[in-house]
């Protein structure tokens, strides 16, 4: 009788705690494949900004920046570091570009992509 308790609580446990450690949370996914640069970002995730300076031996570019939902974030002026530097060989001081910023390991932020904007 002893184990037949201990072997369903057991299972209650299990059932309880499965779908938490099962199911990564969507926003996971989504930074983790938009990091990889394997998913094009929507529409819906690119924030405007202005390219205010490149610093492209440090791989980091200063936007003026509108609001970015994604980061909960009002317009400023600030630096990112690009994910993939390449990106910043394609800009010069003064474009118009729509980009995702993400956070870095570090606790900074990043541009997970960038282009002109339309």
């Amino acid at each position: 009788m002893k184990r037949i308790h201990l072997l369903l609580a057991g299972a209650a446990i299990g059932l309880a705690a499965g779908p938490l450690i099962a199911q990564p949370s969507s926003h996971a996914n989504h930074d983790a494949h938009a990091a990889a640069g394997s998913v094009a970002a929507p529409a819906a995730d690119m924030s405007a900004g202005e390219v205010r300076k490149i610093d492209k031996a440090a791989g980091k570019v200063t936007l003026k920046h509108g609001p970015i939902r994604n980061l909960d974030m009002p317009p400023m002026t600030m630096v990112f570091k690009a994910t993939d530097p390449k990106q910043l060989d394609k800009l010069k001081v003064g474009d118009k570009v729509r980009f995702v910023a993400g956070r870095g390991d570090n606790g900074g932020f990043t541009v997970q992509a960038i282009e002109p904007a339309p």
